[in-house]
Formats: C-alpha cells, sequence, structure tokens
C-alpha cells in the first residue's frame, strides 16, 4: 500500500513539473530579473522603491542581491507584488522526471553495494547476480526515501 502511495506521489508531482520543464534552457538577466523587467516597464528605482515603500538606495540593493543569488524569495514576492506580478518558483529535474531520478540513485547504491561485496570476496556470480541487484533495485525504487541519506 504503502509502495503504491510513493508511485503515485512521484507521478502526481512529475506531472506538475511537467509545466517547468521547458525553462530549464531559460538564461537568468546578468543583472537579474528584477531589474529586467523594471527597465522593461520604464521604471525608476525611485518609482519601484515607492511602491515598496523603501528608499532608492535599498531598492538598487534589492536589484543587486538578486543579481547575487543572495536575494530572499520574502524579498522576490515583495517586489513581485509591487510590479503588479507574481512570484512563482519550482524545482526542475536535471532529468527526464523524478521517477527516472530515483532510478538513476537505486542503480547507484545496488552497483556500489555490488562493488563492496566484491571486494569483500561475496561477489555474485555472473549469471545469478542480475534477479538479486534487479530485486534490491526495486526495493530501493519503492522504499524511495533513504536513497539520498545514505552513503552505501
Amino acid at each position: 500500500m504503502k509502495n503504491n502511495k510513493q508511485q503515485l506521489l512521484l507521478k502526481q508531482t512529475d506531472k506538475k513539473l511537467e509545466l517547468f520543464k521547458d525553462l530549464k534552457a531559460t538564461v537568468v538577466p546578468t543583472k537579474g530579473w528584477i531589474n529586467t523587467f523594471r527597465t522593461t516597464l520604464k521604471m525608476s528605482l525611485r518609482q519601484l522603491g515607492s511602491r515598496l515603500n523603501i528608499a532608492t538606495q535599498s531598492t538598487k540593493e534589492i536589484e543587486e542581491r538578486e543579481a547575487n543569488g543572495t536575494i530572499t524569495l520574502n524579498s522576490l514576492r515583495d517586489v513581485a507584488n509591487a510590479m503588479d506580478m507574481q512570484l512563482v518558483y519550482s524545482f526542475v529535474s536535471k532529468h527526464e522526471s523524478l521517477e527516472q531520478m530515483v532510478e538513476k540513485r537505486a542503480n547507484e547504491i545496488v552497483m556500489r553495494t555490488n562493488s563492496t561485496m566484491t571486494l569483500e570476496d561475496q561477489k555474485i556470480l555472473r549469471k545469478e547476480s542480475k534477479k538479486p541487484l534487479r530485486k534490491k533495485r526495486m526495493r530501493l525504487k519503492m522504499k524511495c526515501q533513504n536513497i539520498y541519506g545514505t552513503n552505501y
């Protein structure tokens, strides 16, 4: 039952992330999105600062923090609201899907386990090896929970 729930959760999350896949190729502007939108809208630092109820210098610092990667989500949300926009953020998998990412990690663990067993002279014979390794991979995929917190 738990495995089915995990599989369903993986599929549902993958479906949600599908919307963001095309954004992988998006290049973030050097000066950041705030500066890009502000200048595109022909809004001065003073005008944006006024909408945020902060000084012009503080507005400039917000743009700099975004460009440096040190801005907070709350600050981004505030700026988005001030520009009559909405902040949307997400993680995008480096793989085709979360399921593929889990499979890759499970496979790494299985291969490391197999290597360790080989070093300890407990190597499974070649024709016998596929079945136990496949079973272990499937168990890891189904569990999913510990595949990132272990050093197998």
